[in-house]
């Protein structure tokens, strides 16, 4: 068992986002990626696994695979390790995302309880 605070990870950077390593467990990691306004993440693909993010705070615009998708905080986007993934902070105050890259053991993992 571990108990972290996320509060510890958002670290912002006035030279570019920041990206903060909270687990590396297994074939399973979680971070969190930090911007300040006007900062962005380029395009790019997670092959191999699913990307499940939620908008800790601020507010900013997702593209995924040329789509444009606004986000605010307590909103979660997931997408494919195939798709190409962006992210910029397009608002007036820093944003913090929550990012989990994982892989599942089998179908008993993913079923409602």
């Amino acid at each position: 068992m571990e108990h972290k605070t996320l509060k510890s990870y958002q670290e912002f950077s006035d030279e570019k986002f920041t990206k903060r390593i909270v687990y590396k467990i297994g074939e399973s990691t979680v971070f969190l990626l930090n911007f300040l306004p006007g900062q962005a993440l380029p395009a790019h693909g997670h092959s191999g696994t699913e990307v499940y993010i939620l908008v800790l705070q601020g507010n900013g615009t997702f593209t995924i695979d040329g789509v444009e998708i606004a986000a605010s905080a307590h909103d979660t986007v997931h997408c494919g390790g195939q798709e190409s993934l962006a992210f910029t902070n397009d608002g007036s105050d820093p944003v913090s995302l929550y990012v989990m890259l994982n892989k599942i053991p089998d179908d008993r993992y993913a079923q409602n309880v």
